[in-house]
């Protein structure tokens, strides 16, 4: 793996902007030190809850952690748990009845992941993916994909909406 990124590195050099691979006779060594890939931090299971939120809330209804439970297919124990961290981080919010709603920073995080999942299963299904499929693989992809990698991909999807790329 690391051998097949060091040679996709070099073989991009002059594209990816990495001026110490224009120099001569480094060290494979000093290489693999300066070139790692940053991680994204992922907070997959996070931001599931937080969409899930907001999509039954769409609904105009009230959100119960059985509705979280029954959407996501977790048990009703497991979503108590996550939602009690959520709480804790200050991201949702109960009233007395249970009722759950998003707090401010809750409510940008789903947003934002919703707004992933429909652009990336919109750009999927706009090249040819079934859209039970697209709807699944963008849900997987929405929450690795780093916010650099997704402005790109819906600039590019806007402007391929727009007919930007068809022949005049």
């Amino acid at each position: 793996g690391a051998l097949l990124w060091e040679r996709y590195l070099l073989s991009r050099k002059d594209m990816l902007g990495f001026p110490f691979l224009l120099k001569e006779g480094d060290k494979k060594e000093s290489l693999k030190e300066e070139v790692r890939m940053k991680p994204y931090e992922s907070h997959e299971s996070e931001e599931n809850y937080l969409e899930a939120i907001l999509m039954l809330s769409l609904d105009h209804r009230k959100v119960r952690a059985i509705d979280i439970a029954n959407m996501l297919g977790f048990s009703k124990p497991s979503v108590s748990i996550a939602l009690k961290r959520l709480k804790e981080e200050g991201k949702v919010e109960s009233d007395e009845k249970g009722s759950l709603t998003l707090t401010e920073h809750g409510l940008v995080i789903a947003q934002n992941t919703y707004e992933k999942h429909t652009v990336l299963t919109d750009v999927l299904v706009a090249l040819g993916v079934n859209a039970y499929t697209a709807s699944q693989d963008a849900c997987r992809m929405e929450h690795v994909l780093s916010p650099e990698s997704f402005a790109k991909i819906k600039d590019f999807y806007a402007k391929y909406k727009e007919g930007a790329f068809t022949k005049k």
